[in-house]
This record gives C-alpha cells, sequence and structure tokens, in this order.
C-alpha cells in the first residue's frame, strides 16, 4: 500500500519518531487510525443519539423562519 502525505505531515511523523514517542513511521499511523476508529465511532453515536432525541422530541411550533431568526439571535449575542 502506497500513501501520499503532505511535506507537514512528513515532519509531523518525524519529528514524532525523534521524540521518542514512537518507534517508526508504521507505529505513529497505525495509533492515529486506531485513534480516528475511536473519535469515527464517537462521532456516529453521538450523531445518532441527537437524531434519536430529534424524533422523539415531538412537533415543534416553530416555523423555519422563526428558528433561523433564533440562530441568527443568539450568534449576534
Amino acid at each position: 500500500m502506497n500513501v501520499s502525505l503532505t511535506k507537514k505531515q512528513e515532519e509531523y511523523i518525524a519529528e514524532q519518531i525523534a521524540s521518542g514517542d514512537f518507534q517508526n513511521a508504521s507505529e505513529l499511523v497505525r495509533d492515529a487510525l486506531r485513534l480516528h476508529e475511536i473519535y469515527r465511532h464517537k462521532i456516529i453515536a453521538d450523531l445518532k443519539a441527537e437524531i434519536e432525541k430529534g424524533w422523539t422530541s415531538g412537533t415543534s411550533n416553530r416555523s423555519v423562519k422563526d428558528i433561523i431568526a433564533d440562530k441568527q439571535k443568539r450568534k449576534a449575542s
């Protein structure tokens, strides 16, 4: 398998190896993929939980315009 990395990514990998945190690039990439998998599963679980909350929360009396206006008002404050 070939993977293309940016110069910045290559420099980061070299820094991590030089720091002694990792023995080689493969070890760092395996760790990064492991963390990515954990992160991805958490994000998906959180999104599913929020969707379920939306489905079970009942019907809103507010219009789309009301929701957008409220969001804009909160953003401005």
